[in-house]
């Protein structure tokens, strides 16, 4: 993204704030709404062209009379005009009146309410949204601007929902894979990261030209060539005229900037040119949230990112009244990534009725949602709260029993307590599980019961203790970087190990293992189905972790025997001096 427009969202967010818009999850809801209709219009723009070259009118979003509602029409109003027309009548004919032949956007503006009440505020903000030229611009710098708004939400944590950091997004579309042809499923979509890292992801894997990015994004990447080149920020390279915006870094760049930060953890991108059909891979996105202002949120990250069908919808997964039709209910997804919020309860009678657990707890329900929506053959990964893993309650012991006996638990991943600051400090972990395509068979539980033979199955531990930003330290709404630690580069090599031996082997020593003194601490473990059945399917990878021996003092055997006998006598003679004092 370029410095001038991100000179323009900051001046949009900085007008919002001062006009009295200051909730971040709100403004960034109000900039969608004007981003939409800008966009809008733009598209009726093509499809007057489109209608124009194949000599008729095409379907159009605004027809006839409706023109007035065209961004285009109404952005040069302004005054207490402007802020009644675009609250009454525009955001009333997006709802209503596109119902028929553009439901997503009728959905996309129902109940939508302009919050902006101040004029001069509102015209401002057109005014600086109506010089972006989104027309001009790729997927993926539409997509950036859109993730630049959403990094105000670092001030907004609500319920226990909050985004998730790149870097662990990354990891967990890497875990499952997703593929072209995959139906990709988040119950609590949230802002729509790990939908937009899923597509990323499979456009990547569809490309020509695919190019490597670190996690902390291309500008991080150029900022490092400016270091390395002795640029000053902003400042061009050899005396070239602007402002430093086009700097092309040179070819094998990132190759030299892993040499010398081996640990740095990047991830794919591209433009997607062999995917054999984009409708098809748009419409395997899905993705649900509870709050209808984050759905649109989601929805407007979609289709900046160039899906402007996805299938997003305000509906909570977990109610049989929660919004999801029969065959929302009915249909099973091959990939499902998820971080659903930790915090809530809900009353028993508004429980759907097919999930594997009877508990009320939202963290429970959610990981239910996921176990029952998963395709045979599909895979899961779902960050949940460390309680879970190790949760003493019957529904806890229950639900992780069916997890290990009834699906293929592959691993569990512990992510450092820090890794969700600034929202929260709460200790997490990564489940990865896959649904068997036959149903398994029980686990032995006593010899001569007659039961199974997935005893000899294996859950792999992996912990992280740096994921590539400080845990301490805050910076700009976000933790500050350090690229040189962080394990999730190293998970992920021995996770296709582990993956190469069809999960049978996977690597690290087994849970309990004693080592030898000195030697490093192990960062994988792992221990079989019957060891955590015997543990009542505890999953808290410290359980399991294995030990490294204390070093064997070096000390003279004689000298330490004369202390130690030194020790117990005053121990001696203190007992019988109190014993004549109390006698």
């Amino acid at each position: 993204m370029n410095t001038e427009i991100r000179r323009k969202l900051d001046r949009i967010t900085d007008v919002l704030w001062a006009g009295g818009v200051t909730n971040p999850v709100t403004y960034i809801e109000q900039i969608s709404y004007l981003i939409y209709l800008k966009l809008l219009d733009e598209e009726e723009n093509s499809r007057e062209l489109q209608g124009r070259l194949a000599g008729g009118n095409g379907r159009r979003l605004f027809p006839d009379q409706a023109e007035r509602y065209r961004w285009s029409k109404w952005r040069f109003n302004s005054g207490e005009k402007l802020v009644k027309f675009v609250r009454d009548e525009v955001f009333n004919y997006m709802a209503n009146s596109l119902l028929k032949d553009e439901p997503h956007i009728a959905e996309y503006f129902r109940d939508a309410v302009l919050e902006i009440v101040d004029p001069n505020v509102l015209k401002q903000v057109i005014d600086e949204i109506d010089g972006i030229n989104f027309r001009k611009l790729g997927p993926d710098e539409k997509g950036d601007i859109f993730e630049y708004l959403l990094t105000h939400l670092g001030q907004s944590a609500l319920n226990g929902q909050f985004r998730t950091p790149r870097q662990i997004r990354a990891m967990m579309v890497e875990l499952v894979e997703p593929d072209f042809g995959d139906t990709v499923y988040d119950p609590a979509c949230g802002t729509a990261g790990f939908l937009i890292d899923t597509l990323d992801y499979v456009l990547a894997k569809y490309s020509e030209k695919p190019v490597e990015v670190p996690i902390y994004g291309e500008e991080w990447m150029v900022d490092k060539y400016r270091e390395k080149m002795g640029l000053k920020k902003n400042c061009p390279p050899n005396g070239r005229a602007g402002n430093g915006d086009d700097i092309e870094l040179p070819p094998g760049f990132i190759e030299k900037l892993k040499q010398q930060i081996p640990k740095l953890q990047t991830y794919r991108k591209g433009n997607g040119d062999k995917v054999p059909n984009w409708e098809l891979l748009e419409a395997s996105l899905y993705g649900n949230d509870v709050s209808r202002q984050m759905m649109r949120i989601a929805t407007m990250n979609m289709v900046l990112h160039g899906v402007p069908r996805a299938n997003i919808k305000r509906a909570n997964a977990l109610s049989d009244l929660g919004g999801l039709s029969d065959e929302d209910l009915r249909r099973r997804y091959k990939v499902i990534l998820s971080n659903p919020p930790f915090a809530g309860v809900l009353p028993k009678e508004s429980i759907r009725k097919d999930l594997p657990t009877n508990s009320k707890k939202s963290e429970l329900l959610f990981l239910g949602v996921m176990m029952e929506a998963l395709a045979p053959g599909g895979r899961c990964a779902v960050v949940v709260p460390e309680g879970l893993l190790f949760g003493s309650t019957s529904a806890h012991v229950e639900l992780r029993r069916k997890l290990i006996e009834e699906y293929n638990l592959l691993a569990i991943v512990s992510l450092p307590a820090g890794v969700f600051k600034p929202y929260a400090g709460v200790k997490t972990g990564v489940l990865v599980f896959r649904r068997p395509t036959t149903p398994s068979l029980p686990l032995l539980t006593k010899e001569g019961d007659g039961g199974r033979s997935n005893d000899q199955r294996k859950i792999w531990f992996y912990e992280i203790k740096n994921d590539g930003f400080d845990p301490d330290k805050i910076s700009g709404g976000g933790r500050v970087e350090t690229p040189e630690l962080n394990d999730i580069p190293d998970l992920l090599r021995q996770w296709k190990t582990y993956k190469s031996s069809d999960f049978t082997a996977p690597p690290g020593v087994e849970a309990g293992t004693l080592l030898e003194a000195g030697t490093e601490e192990p960062k994988c473990w792992w221990a079989t189905v019957e060891r955590i059945a015997a543990e009542d399917y505890n999953l808290a990878a410290g359980r399991y972790k294995p030990q490294v021996a204390e070093k064997a003092p070096t000390d003279d055997p004689t000298q330490l025997i004369c202390e130690t006998i030194g020790v117990e006598q005053r121990i001696t003679e203190a007992l019988r001096k109190l014993l004549k004092d109390v006698e």
